[in-house]
């Protein structure tokens, strides 16, 4: 729970709610104002996918389009947004311009007539990614204890039809059923998917694969082995190496900030 849903009955009820359909959304709290403003630090908001205000308030229409895009972008790039909203002889002062980024503070105009500045910071809260675990080998259920320490939702089964948060497979299901389990994790077409087994069984299993009609470069874009190459041996430590391998490529996919 964010301090925002601390503070908040209101705002931790609503959040839930969203959690609980899978939706991606966004926190806004005001850290700072100078000058005439109408909200105050520490004011906070719940924002919608679509950057509307669901819950709490921020003040009057000066900072509403400024807030939206920084949600939006918050909520795309997976990281957390500053905008600084300000009158456009005060950001002239500062040397930038309404759309300017400078360490980290994205700058917006307020061409409010009270004239005040106006810090929001955007916090995006994007649903949990699922991670399909094929298999009940040793590997399997080593994995399927890990993951949620890792913030994955799990399930045993892939689904077409997914919401918006991103999904990872693992075929872990070593010698029972792998080519079943590839061609049902393949044609759910999930983000991610990875085989448990060397590089030689997975060739083999993928020349039946493209024998069976699935599509080549999905069969192509399975890593296998899976994992990275920690020197892994019992499952658990095989389980850790997968679950490094997509942190690598969770994090890798998120935008960092300038160094």
């Amino acid at each position: 729970m964010t301090p925002a849903e601390v503070l908040s009955s209101d705002l931790a009820e609503a959040a839930q709610e969203l959690r609980a359909r899978d939706e991606p959304f966004a926190f806004a709290t005001i850290v700072r104002t100078a000058g005439s403003t109408a909200a105050k630090p520490g004011a906070k908001a719940l924002l919608s996918a679509d950057g509307t205000i669901l819950h709490g308030w921020l003040g009057g229409g000066c900072t509403r389009g400024a807030v939206k895009r920084a949600a939006l972008q918050a909520l795309s790039d997976g990281a957390p947004q500053l905008v600084s909203v300000a009158p456009e002889d005060l950001l002239a002062e500062k040397g930038v311009t309404a759309g300017d980024e400078v360490d980290g503070t994205t700058f917006a105009r307020n061409g409010c007539p009270s004239r005040g500045t106006v810090d929001i910071f955007i916090e995006p809260c994007l649903p949990l990614p699922q991670l399909v675990i094929m298999g009940a080998s040793p590997v399997a259920q080593a994995l399927s204890a890990l993951a949620p320490q890792f913030h994955y939702s799990v399930a045993t089964a892939p689904e077409k039809a997914r919401s918006n948060r991103p999904c990872f497979a693992v075929i872990a299901t070593q010698g029972q059923g792998d080519l079943d389990a590839l061609k049902a994790t393949l044609a759910a077409k999930p983000d991610y998917v990875a085989f448990v087994g060397s590089r030689r069984k997975y060739l083999t299993l993928a020349q039946k694969l493209s024998e069976s009609g699935c599509d080549q470069s999905a069969i192509d874009s399975v890593n296998a082995p899976a994992g990275l190459d920690l020197g892994a041996v019992t499952p658990e430590e095989i389980a850790l190496s997968i679950l490094a391998q997509l942190v690598q490529v969770r994090r890798s996919a998120v935008k960092q900030p300038h160094a």
